[in-house]
């Protein structure tokens, strides 16, 4: 949020700063909805639950605060996206098959990404590494 509010130009942070905007906001009422208890909702989170959490936790801070600017945003995103798939997928993990259908996912994946942001939005996105 903080970047696409002080990052010239302004037109192309528009997009980025709206949806930043909303999610900050999101965040703070559920947060304060927490922290004054009018959140009835769950029981925590198991052992169970964390480990499932935890590598596409760590996949999403290193896409956020590393690969993103080192690698440029499509080219992460695709590596990411696929990273994430392959560790939730429950397909089986020894198959060509599948490895191939993830790869054809994550290629329509970053195609659609393209797509809007590059050609529909005109977002400005991180410079890419092979580009």
């Amino acid at each position: 949020a903080y970047i696409s509010y002080t990052s010239e130009p302004a037109r192309a942070f528009l997009f980025p700063r709206i949806i930043s905007t909303v999610f900050v906001v999101l965040a703070l009422w559920t947060f304060g909805k927490a922290v004054l208890g009018k959140t009835k909702v769950g029981i925590g989170l198991s052992a169970e639950a964390l480990r499932n959490i935890l590598p596409g936790l760590v996949v999403a801070l290193v896409y956020v605060f590393w690969a993103a600017q080192a690698l440029g945003f499509y080219t992460a995103s695709g590596i990411a996206f696929f990273l994430l798939l392959s560790l939730y997928d429950p397909a089986p993990h020894d198959a060509v098959r599948t490895w191939v259908k993830r790869i054809i996912v994550t290629a329509g994946f970053v195609a659609v990404m393209y797509c809007l942001f590059a050609l529909l939005l005109n977002v400005y996105t991180p410079r890419e590494i092979f580009l």
